[in-house]
């Protein structure tokens, strides 16, 4: 389950369709933020999330066995236990990646997904990864191009 700078790459360059698992409609979620972030990118995101009609302009999926089109990378923002049933959902519609944001971390899962052909990202940020690997950290405010030693007061 390699997830080296390389592998991260030719995942975020491969892929055009994320669903979110978890994705919330509150603008100051991580989720939210991340999602956002991506679909600013040129990715379709497919929010998978039963709470919502509808986030970021596309229909909520209660699961991902509703949604109709192929799915590149399944995104996942959920507790660490909730990750199996996911992976095997990821397995069932022939999903490409299975990517568990940071803090999640659930190696059976992985194992489950990896053992199915599918790339496995963990405790990984697919926003940061994309910013770090594409240069977009001046969209959240970093490397803004100005650079001064100067001390503030």
């Amino acid at each position: 389950m390699p997830d080296d700078i390389a592998t991260l790459r030719r995942i975020l360059r491969s892929a055009r369709t994320i669903a979110v698992v978890g994705l919330s409609a509150e603008w100051h979620r991580p989720s939210f933020f991340a999602a956002k972030y991506m679909q600013e990118h040129g990715y379709r995101i497919i929010p998978v999330n039963p709470r919502y009609p509808a986030i970021l302009g596309e229909r909520c999926h209660a699961s991902l066995e509703t949604i109709e089109v192929p799915v590149d990378i399944v995104d996942v923002f959920r507790k660490t236990e909730d990750v199996l049933p996911i992976a095997r959902q990821a397995i069932a519609i022939h999903a490409k990646c299975l990517w568990q944001q940071i803090g999640v971390k659930s190696l059976e899962a992985a194992r489950l997904a990896a053992e199915a052909g599918l790339d496995v990202v963990m405790d990984r940020c697919v926003k940061i990864e994309h910013a770090r690997l594409f240069g977009g950290l001046h969209w959240a405010g970093v490397n803004t191009g100005v650079v001064s030693a100067r001390r503030g007061g």
